[in-house]
């Protein structure tokens, strides 16, 4: 089984097709997607050259998935604004920031799943996610207010930039709302029961 440091080694050949040499069989990018889902490790190389092109393959990845399903994960808004910081000085700081945006967002969706999940349990509501995915397109909400603040904050001579207030106590504004609107939806279901 090869791998690179606990990486799984995908070789890319020039006919297009990958190689999966940690199971010796020829994978898809669907494959790929699967262990990116599953979170397994890899890494992409060209077969030839071994060059590193992970990168240019999950890029490939998010832009057959985007065009598949029809439901886009990215919006036209966020790639322009994405589109814009090439080249421009916020360019290395942008990846640190979606990286840790990206990971921030993970840990909230893990804390509301257990706060769903301690609220109601096995319930009908508990089953069905449409409320508290309501709570979660709140918080992303005001996760993309704040990434704009952020942004301002770092092109202070934008017009009408101004630096976010007080981030910390937005942040714990957040949670405590979204706890009242969890314990509201907790005495709704009391008051059914």
């Amino acid at each position: 089984m090869a791998k690179n440091d606990g990486q799984i080694v995908i070789k890319k050949y020039a006919n297009r097709r990958l190689y999966n040499t940690g199971t010796s069989t020829y994978v898809t990018l669907d494959d790929l997607a699967v262990m990116v889902k599953k979170g397994e490790d890899f890494i992409v190389q060209d077969a030839k050259s071994g060059d590193d092109i992970t990168h240019s393959v999950l890029t490939q990845i998010i832009f057959e998935q985007e065009t598949k399903t029809g439901n886009t994960l990215l919006p036209i808004s966020f790639l322009r604004q994405l589109i814009s910081y090439y080249g421009d000085q916020m360019q290395m700081v942008v990846p640190t920031y979606l990286e840790h945006s990206m990971q921030a967002f993970a840990d909230q969706q893990t804390q509301m799943r257990e706060q769903i999940s301690k609220a109601f349990g096995d319930t009908p509501v508990g089953k069905n996610l449409q409320a508290p995915m309501q709570l979660v397109e709140e918080q992303v909400r005001r996760n993309t207010e704040i990434f704009q603040q952020a942004m301002r904050m770092f092109s202070p001579f934008a017009a009408g930039a101004v630096p976010p207030k007080e981030p910390r106590k937005a942040e714990a504004k957040d949670i405590d709302e979204l706890k009242a609107q969890l314990r509201a939806l907790q005495a709704k279901l009391d008051d059914f029961g």
